[in-house]
């Protein structure tokens, strides 16, 4: 094995124990492990000290303590390692982070949290464990679950307008069903596109306490806890989980966009917070067949009331920059951009809020297809999956470019979707070729399930539309 290092930051605990020091001293870790960032040789690994494991009225307390993650490739944590102890803080949220470097490729790692409210007096959480993507030399089979929309109210109450659809079967208090499907097929990683959670959605989160309620109750639901116990994930940011709906910067509501911005870097692992020039757009070669683009949509963009032109922009230049060079630097066979919006369609015609909207970036949309197209990479395996909309769909772009939507994850989130030549959508005039949309009496929650997988030397890309117990509805294959 290689030499370990460590990069240590704030961090928050994956279990269901509890220490019992005398009333009102026990602490628990009661929103359960998280690994994000998965790399070839690096992961970062997350938990939160807690004073309970249920809710609180509709939060779940923080606990000030000391933790320290325990690693090891074997099981019974033979030959493993331990980080330093750090220290759960309400300025943190009682969250503590710590970035591991140089480990293995490809390799299974169990983890634990050793924690309490020193560091005498201590507990062992459940074990856990992720694996490291295999690399550019393997072409082992890897897979991934694409989601958004997790919208809490939604599940729980119904849509505002539509509260019969809230969820009412017998497991409601386990959390969104989606999960567990997604757990049973067993993906290697899990890629959520934003819209995590709904500031915005009554009762609305205008402060850090009642945004970091938000949070505190989705990851609670036992459903996130034993799927964060075995599958690492990925996560982007789009407008409810940075401020509220199709938000751009401007300042004047809360709230503000630093705010958001700096609370979801808090409250998922997603980049080293001791890090100031840490940024949210990066690319990952998962084997020798496949590398992703997960890019940051909310950050730099310009106002949406921009008139759209060459000055309008949602990635801002150093990051379009930094997508064109990594995009002709890689040789991998599958190139997938998963965007937090949409970048085919369609989508609401009255909405300005992304690349697709005649109102919104679409310049830049229609300039970043034809540097596509240019540099050939029609013939290189480029596709783009999305997040955002509210439908699953398969939609084939005028140029020829290629975008599967995941839909919403809950069902009671989920809604038909807009088809080309309706004269409501971005796409009136019918250009946009769809092989497969949600549509009327059709809609339901559910997620993008993709598998890279190598045959007698042939590699071959699938995506697969499943509804929120699993059920596959369509599926389309590249090779």
């Amino acid at each position: 094995m290689k030499n370990l290092s460590l990069i240590l930051l704030f961090t928050i605990t994956v279990c269901s124990c509890c220490l019992d020091k005398g009333p009102g001293l026990s602490i628990y870790c009661g929103q359960g492990n998280m690994t994000g960032e998965i790399s070839d040789n690096s992961v970062i690994l997350q938990s939160r000290l807690t004073r309970t494991d249920t809710l609180v009225g509709s939060d779940l307390p923080g606990a000030s303590g000391f933790a320290k993650f325990e690693l090891a490739t074997m099981d019974d944590f033979s030959s493993g390692f331990k980080t330093a102890w750090l220290e759960a803080l309400p300025v943190n949220d009682f969250i503590i982070k710590a970035k591991i470097n140089k480990l293995d490729s490809d390799t299974r790692y169990y983890y634990r949290l050793i924690y309490g409210k020193d560091s005498i007096n201590t507990l062992t959480g459940n074990t856990c464990s992720f694996q490291t993507l295999p690399g550019r030399e393997s072409d082992r089979t890897v897979s991934f679950a694409i989601v958004t929309g997790m919208k809490y109210e939604s599940f729980y109450n119904g849509p505002e307008r539509e509260p019969e659809r809230a969820y009412k079967g017998p497991d409601k208090e386990l959390g969104y069903p989606a999960l567990k499907a997604i757990r049973e097929k067993n993906p290697d990683y899990i890629v959520f596109t934003g819209d995590n959670v709904y500031y915005d959605a009554k009762p609305a989160a205008l402060t850090l306490e009642e945004m970091r309620r938000k949070w505190h109750k989705q990851f609670i639901q036992s459903r996130y806890i034993e799927l964060f116990a075995e599958v690492p994930g990925y996560w982007e940011k789009d407008d409810h989980d940075h401020r509220f709906n199709d938000c751009d910067t401007l300042s004047g509501i809360e709230p503000n966009s630093i705010l958001g911005i700096n609370t979801f870097r808090e409250q998922v692992p997603v980049t080293n917070p001791l890090d100031e020039n840490a940024v949210t757009y990066r690319t990952f070669r998962v084997n020798r067949d496949l590398q992703i683009w997960l890019p940051e949509g909310r950050d730099y963009r310009s106002p949406n009331s921009l008139p759209d032109g060459p000055a309008k922009s949602i990635w801002g230049r150093e990051q379009m920059a930094w997508l064109q060079e990594t995009l002709l630097q890689s040789d991998a066979k599958f190139k997938i951009l998963i965007s937090p919006t949409p970048m085919v369609g369609p989508d609401d015609a009255y909405k300005s809020d992304n690349h697709v909207n005649q109102k919104g970036f679409r310049h830049e949309g229609d300039r970043f297809m034809n540097w596509l197209k240019e540099n050939n990479f029609l013939d290189k395996g480029f596709y783009f999956a999305c997040g955002d909309r509210h439908w699953q769909y398969h939609s084939i772009h005028p140029s020829g470019f290629e975008e599967f939507s995941c839909g919403a994850l809950v069902d009671a989130n989920s809604r038909a979707g807009r088809l080309p030549g309706d004269p409501a959508s971005t796409d009136p005039d019918a250009k946009v070729v769809q092989p497969y949309v949600q549509g009327k009496g059709e809609n339901s929650g559910g997620f993008l399930f993709v598998t890279v997988k190598t045959s007698d030397n042939i590699p071959t890309l699938t995506f697969e539309f499943c509804d929120e117990h699993g059920e596959s509805f369509y599926s389309a294959i590249k090779n």
